[in-house]
Order: C-alpha cells, then structure tokens, then sequence
C-alpha cells in the first residue's frame, strides 16, 4: 500500500490507529476474491454517510435560517452526491491507496466512481470513530465549504422541476422529460444518476439517494444553466 503519511497529511488529519484507515480503503472485492470473510469498508461507509448527511443538515440549518425544508433537501443534494464524492476522492488520491482485488484492479477498480465515492465516506467513518464527531465536522466542511457560496440562490428554489417546467412551457408546450442514467451502489444506499431533456436537447443532469432527489437536482442544474 503506499504511503498513508502522504495520504494523511492531504487528508489533514493525523489517525491514532491507522488500521481504521487502512480498512477504508479495503475494497469489497478483496474478501470475494479471497473467498473469506476479510472485514472492508462498506460498515465504514454506511456510518460515513449518516455523518455528512448529519454534519451537512445542520450546517445548512445553520447558514439559511429563513429556508423551509424543501430548499434545504435540495441545497443538501447539490452539495453530497455521487458525483462530488467521486471529486473529492480523487483530489485527495484515494485511487491510489485502496486495496482491491487483482480483477477488481485489472479492471479498472482504482478509477471506478462508486469506488471512490465510497472509499470518501469510508474514510469519514474511519475519522469519525478515530477522533470523534468534531473531527469529522471539521474534514467534511474543509472538503465542502468551497462549495457553499453557489448554493446561495439555489436553496431558494421550492419546486425546481415545477419551476424548470413553468420556465420551458412558457415558449414551447412540450413538458420536460427525465431518463434514468444508472442506478449503483448497494439497495441501503442507491445512488441515481438522472438527465433532463426538453425537445431532445439534455439541460442538466443530477444525482441523488432517490430518483425524485435526482430528477430534482437535474431541474436544478438546468435551472442554473438556462438563467445563468
């Protein structure tokens, strides 16, 4: 494996037992490679993700005080999706350090998006249960809090694809279409990835924990794009 000081110091946090980070970054395919029971990280990133969904709600509870619940789901879904897990692990290399299985490499394991979304909120995990909540509080708004400044119109957005829908039929009478992408990710914790298009041009596309979440972060996107 290499060097986990590296990994550490991009990471900013120092772990008193690195045996947890090393088994964030321990791929499934290595105990159905092996086939033993070897522990990998899909506990850790089952409690990963509840700790940014935590840390990123109250965050955002915070930050716009005068926003309902609607906007806040949204705002949420901007920010924590595949695809900006996906960024996040490989800005801070995560490929480079997960342990796979010889098949799982020779295919590409290291590059896979759902490897590396996964291995970020594995690696959340290993933090939360070496340091304790603040710690994890403070990695996750080091990795997201660039990200806040744009989300500030967007979280005014009640009903974005009723909105997108308004916007488009007020030039043509056609309603905008959604298409499922792909559906990844194990059945506690899907993930959708969602286009929409309107006259067979896509506008945006969007991710979420639930194909309703994904077409409205898509109506988001195209929102953005068309009012610039």
């Amino acid at each position: 494996m290499p060097d986990l000081a590296a990994l550490q110091q991009r990471l900013g946090y120092q772990f008193r037992d690195e045996n947890l980070l090393r088994l964030a970054l321990t791929h499934p395919s290595v105990a159905h490679e092996s086939g033993q029971d070897l522990e990998n990280n899909q506990r850790l990133e089952f409690l990963g993700d509840a700790v940014l969904g935590l840390v990123m709600t109250q965050t955002l509870f915070h930050r716009f005080p005068e926003s309902d619940e609607g906007p806040l789901t949204q705002a949420r879904a901007q920010l924590v999706n595949s695809k900006t897990l996906t960024e996040r692990a490989q800005r801070l290399d995560l490929g480079a350090h997960l342990v796979l299985s010889r098949g799982e490499e020779t295919h590409g394991g290291r590059e896979r998006a759902s490897s590396l979304a996964d291995a970020f909120e594995a690696v959340l995990g290993a933090i939360y249960l070496d340091g304790g909540f603040d710690a994890a509080r403070e990695f996750i708004l080091r990795e997201f809090s660039p990200d806040f400044g744009a989300l500030n119109t967007l979280t005014l957005i009640n009903n974005p694809k009723g909105q997108l829908q308004e916007l488009l039929q007020a030039h043509s009478p056609r309603a905008p279409e959604y298409q499922t992408l792909s559906v990844s990710g194990p059945d506690h914790d899907r993930d959708f990835e969602v286009a929409v298009l309107h006259e067979g041009k896509e506008l945006g596309r969007g991710s979420g924990k639930s194909k309703k979440n994904a077409e409205s972060d898509a109506a988001l996107a195209a929102l953005k794009k068309l009012q610039g």
